[in-house]
C-alpha cells in the first residue's frame, strides 16, 4: 500500500476534532500569517458586538457601575418609545426601497460598462464612481432645493409662475425623505458597484460559446444561466454592502436636513443610536438599540443570500 492511501485510510479512522487538529498541525504556517488579523478581528469586531450585546441588559452611562435590569432596556423601546419605532418604520422604508433599487442600479449600471471599450470603460466608471466618494455632491443637492429664491429649483419654479413663495423642500417633511433616497441612490454606485464591474471582467468568454451550444438563446438567458451563477461572490459581496449602506443611512440626512430631521420624518436607527449613546451617554440603552439594528442586518443577510441561492437554477 502506498503512503498516500495509507494516509487517507489514516484520516478515515479519525474523529472530526482530531483530523481538524492534524490539518492545522500540518498548516501551520499558514494559520502563523493570518493570526494578526485574525486577533484585530476578534479585538475590534467580535469583541465589542458580544460586550455590546452583554450591556444592553444593563442600566450603564459610562461613568458608574452597570446596574443588571435583564430585558427593561428592549421592554422599553418597543412599549415606550415612540420615536424609536419611528425610527424602524423609516429605517425599513429607506431599505425597501434603497437597497433593492441601488443594487439592481449599481449591476445594471456596471452591465452596461462592461460593452463598451476599455479606454471608455475607465471614463465612465470613474463618471458613475465619482458621487459615491465627493463630498460636493450633498453641496450641489443643497444648493438645487435650497429654501430661498436663490435655489435653482424655486427660481426656475418662480420664474415660471407655478409657485408664488419658496418651497422649504428640507423643512417640510413631504420632501424630506423623497429627496434624501434621490441623493441617497445618486451616491450609491460605490463598492458594489466597481465589485460587479470585476466580477463581469472575470467571467470566462468560453462559457457563453459552450452555452450557445447548450441552447442559450439571448442576451438575458446568458445572464441568467451564465453571468449571475458565475458572479455569485460579487452578488454576494454588494449585497452585504447594501444591506450594511441602507440599514446605516443617515449621513445623508444629516447633511441635508440636520440631526433631527424636521418632525423626525427621516429619524432612522442609527439616528437613535447615536442619541442614545454619543448625546445622552446611556450606553445600555444604546447597546440594546444596537443589537436590535445587528439583528434585522443579519436577518436582512440571510434572506438575500437564500435569494442569490437560486439565481440560475
Amino acid at each position: 500500500m502506498s503512503k498516500t492511501a495509507a494516509a487517507a485510510v489514516g484520516s478515515k479512522n479519525l474523529t472530526k476534532t482530531q483530523w481538524t487538529l492534524k490539518e492545522m498541525k500540518r498548516n501551520w504556517i499558514g494559520y502563523v500569517m493570518i493570526a494578526p488579523f485574525i486577533l484585530v478581528f476578534i479585538l475590534f469586531t467580535v469583541a465589542p458586538v458580544l460586550v455590546s450585546m452583554v450591556i444592553s441588559f444593563t442600566d450603564f452611562n459610562l461613568l458608574q457601575v452597570p446596574n443588571f435590569v435583564a430585558f427593561d432596556n428592549y421592554i422599553r423601546l418597543f412599549l415606550d418609545d415612540d420615536i424609536f419605532l419611528l425610527a424602524i418604520k423609516n429605517t425599513f422604508v429607506f431599505a425597501a426601497i434603497c437597497g433593492p433599487t441601488s443594487y439592481i442600479m449599481s449591476f445594471m449600471v456596471a452591465w452596461f460598462i462592461n460593452e463598451l471599450e476599455p479606454k471608455i470603460r475607465a471614463v465612465v466608471t470613474l463618471i458613475f464612481y465619482a458621487p459615491s466618494i465627493s463630498g460636493q455632491v450633498y453641496l450641489i443637492w443643497g444648493t438645487l432645493f435650497s429654501g430661498d429664491s436663490y435655489g435653482w429649483v424655486n427660481a426656475t419654479l418662480l420664474n415660471l409662475g407655478l409657485i408664488n413663495t419658496e418651497i422649504q423642500f428640507f423643512e417640510d417633511a413631504d420632501y424630506v425623505m423623497p429627496l434624501c433616497i434621490v441623493v441617497y441612490l445618486w451616491t450609491s454606485l460605490g463598492t458594489a458597484f466597481l465589485s460587479f464591474i470585476a466580477g463581469l471582467q472575470g467571467v470566462d468568454h468560453t462559457l457563453y460559446e459552450a452555452g450557445a451550444v447548450d441552447g442559450v438563446r439571448n442576451r438575458w438567458q446568458e445572464l441568467w444561466y451564465i453571468t449571475l451563477p458565475t458572479m455569485r461572490p460579487q452578488l454576494m459581496f454588494g449585497a452585504v454592502m447594501a444591506i450594511t449602506s441602507t440599514f446605516g443611512f443617515g449621513g445623508v440626512v444629516d447633511a441635508l436636513c440636520g440631526n433631527p430631521s424636521v418632525d423626525y420624518c427621516a429619524w432612522t436607527i442609527m439616528h437613535h443610536l447615536q442619541d442614545y449613546g454619543g448625546a445622552r451617554f446611556e450606553v445600555g440603552y444604546s447597546s440594546a438599540i444596537a443589537v436590535v439594528l445587528f439583528a434585522v442586518m443579519i436577518g436582512a443577510n440571510s434572506l438575500v443570500k437564500k435569494l442569490l441561492s437560486k439565481v440560475g437554477r
